[in-house]
């Protein structure tokens, strides 16, 4: 059984503030330890449910923040960017299933640490008109490539998100939003043994292959700087309904990998810190 482990950071037990994820921040260093420890708690339930090969993804921002030496020597890390693949990198159709750790929620809700991929610099997105995040743009790549999405961690406010948007994937609420830079804590020797414990039920249970959706999806991002919207235009197949907002058509994983270049283009455009 191979085991594809996407990995962010602002879903992580115990982490409210980014002070606590980005690189510099006081409390970083303790950050991406309790990052590896969420992790290691899949792992672990993967080995149980009999996962042969595991892959983790250092999918948070410098997408350097797993220390090799901290995590589970079942699993192989991927480390560095750029990425042609960002968040999912390494993901394959021969992949069994997906896990999602430490996954918050999109842009406008009230979560802990909430946004879509690029702080405030993305205001909304939708998938086919479909209101959409990193969670369900995770989802919905991971689906066409095949590979069902076998559980999600996070605070609850991600976990419901993944619930409205496939409510057969279960999840592991490690925390409970009191507002965006707050909330309450689950104790971590319990968050670390829920994590396990699902990943193990979930990784042994019976799962069905998604089908690849037949028809080309549409990927919509509304900026907050038209400047993004215009450069991007310069890109074939990309269209723009009004100043700020761009959209283009084709499979969902080569979205998945234009989105990408989208952001490195906003990156060179924009100045802005990703939680202001």
């Amino acid at each position: 059984m191979r085991i594809h482990i996407s990995a962010d950071m602002e879903g992580v037990t115990g982490l409210v503030d980014a002070e606590d994820v980005q690189p510099g921040g006081r409390d970083y260093e303790r950050g991406r330890l309790l990052m590896a420890q969420d992790v290691n708690a899949v792992v672990r339930g993967a080995v149980a449910a009999g996962a042969t090969e595991i892959t983790v993804n250092d999918a948070y921002g410098p997408m350097r923040n797993l220390l090799p030496e901290a995590l589970h020597p079942a699993a192989r890390l991927i480390r560095g960017k750029p990425k042609t693949m960002g968040m999912l990198e390494g993901l394959r159709p021969d992949h069994d299933a997906m896990v999602c750790v430490g996954y918050h929620a999109r842009a406008g809700a009230l979560g802990v640490l909430s946004h879509s991929f690029m702080g405030h610099e993305i205001e909304d997105m939708w998938l086919d008109g479909r209101p959409v995040g990193e969670i369900g743009l995770a989802h919905a790549t991971a689906a066409a490539l095949g590979v069902p999405l076998a559980l999600l961690t996070g605070d609850d406010r991600a976990c419901r998100e993944l619930t409205e948007w496939d409510a057969s994937v279960p999840t592991v609420a490690v925390k409970y939003a009191r507002d965006r830079f707050a909330a309450e804590l689950r104790p971590t020797d319990e968050s670390h043994a829920a994590i396990e414990e699902a990943a193990t039920t979930a990784l042994a249970a019976p799962r069905t292959r998604p089908r690849p959706p037949a028809a080309p999806a549409t990927l919509t991002v509304r900026w907050q700087s038209a400047s993004v919207a215009s450069v991007l235009l310069g890109i074939p197949g990309v269209t723009s309904p009004d100043s700020r907002t761009v959209e283009t058509r084709g499979t969902v994983p080569g979205l998945y990998r234009q989105f990408g270049v989208w952001m490195r283009v906003a990156s060179s455009l924009t100045n802005q810190a990703p939680y202001c």
